[in-house]
């Protein structure tokens, strides 16, 4: 009987194949590869898409959205959605803006914008816990309310706010050390929230009650209070990148935000986050709002037509949805 050398070797306890196989099953190991593999293809085909231009261009676009996808992957995590965080992005940039343009220091009607937004995460909380309503039929309210809302402080006119002092449009516009400051600020962030969910018990109450919460009520978690916690929190975020957006742009637009949910969601969900909640991680949300971003610059470097854009990103979005239901489905089984 013929023995297998590679047979032996991959049974045993510290195989290299069998750290590989287990490497390769981690999603951010799956997305760095295919991020890398864009980046090599591209640099090929576009001389542009190298630069440091580009390259600028690339974090700015996702860094401030992708605050926002900070906060959707945590709500993921814990079994819920929200399809409101355009209008609250919206929301926090038209209050502060038409509070300023009233006369209201900016840092103070920033605050109010973002306790604005924090209020809809509040509201929608008690909805879901207290009247029993799924995330998705509130979001779905609050994101028609809050757009209305919107539209009646400004009553259809986009805000111009271009007298916006120079120390408060720095968090949109400034940099340090060459660095964009909205850039520098994601990455702290990013950084505080991911060792936040691995080490904070608050946090893995998170996962206990995302993964089963039934389970993890009976164990003593009050499922209702994190429920509460994750969907203010999510709001929160979306107001603060909405501050940062007016800070940036000098303006508030009514329609400001837009579709900006299916973005947020598609790279929680391509950085792994469960519809089903329990599973996710914030570096693999980080790099789903980068593989979105590329995709969309390379798009426009090899012109792409603009109508041809959504497309090609809804069937990125259905193709990380359909790998979730098939690897949820596979473990399962």
């Amino acid at each position: 009987m013929t023995i297998n050398p590679l047979y032996v070797i991959s049974k045993g306890r510290y195989s290299p194949l069998r750290w590989f196989g287990v490497l390769f099953r981690q999603r951010e190991v799956g997305l760095t590869v295919i991020i890398l593999a864009i980046f090599i293809v591209m640099s090929f085909t576009s001389p542009y898409f190298l630069t440091w231009a580009n390259m600028k261009a690339m974090l700015l676009s996702f860094s401030i959205e992708g605050i926002v996808v900070v906060g959707m992957t945590i709500l993921l995590i814990v079994g819920g959605i929200d399809i409101s965080v355009g209008s609250v992005v919206c929301l926090s940039m038209v209050v502060a803006g038409q509070l300023f343009l009233a006369g209201v220091d900016p840092w103070i009607a920033s605050l109010i914008g973002l306790a604005s937004a924090s209020l809809v995460g509040v509201l929608m909380g008690l909805t879901v816990t207290v009247i029993g309503l799924s995330h998705f039929i509130a979001s779905l309210a609050a994101m028609v309310i809050v757009r209305g809302v919107c539209m009646i402080i400004t009553q259809g006119t986009p805000l111009s706010l271009f007298t916006l002092p120079t120390s408060f449009k720095f968090i949109g516009q400034g940099a340090l050390y060459g660095v964009p400051f909205v850039i520098i600020l994601f990455f702290i962030l990013v950084a505080v929230f991911d060792v936040l969910l691995r080490k904070a018990a608050v946090f893995r109450k998170v996962f206990y009650t995302g993964s089963n919460e039934r389970a993890a009520a009976y164990s003593g978690i009050r499922v209702a209070r994190i429920k509460l916690m994750v969907t203010i929190l999510t709001s929160t975020l979306a107001g603060l990148a909405g501050i940062i957006y007016m800070a940036r742009l000098g303006s508030a637009t009514p329609t400001f935000g837009v579709g900006m949910e299916l973005n947020v969601i598609a790279a929680a969900v391509i950085g792994g986050a469960s519809l089903k909640g329990g599973t996710g991680s914030i570096l693999g949300a980080v790099l789903g709002v980068a593989l979105l971003s590329i995709v969309t610059s390379s798009l426009i470097l090899i012109n792409v037509s603009v109508y041809w854009q959504d497309l090609i990103k809804g069937l990125i979005l259905l193709a990380a949805v359909s790998m979730d239901h098939l690897m949820n489905k596979y473990r399962s089984a």
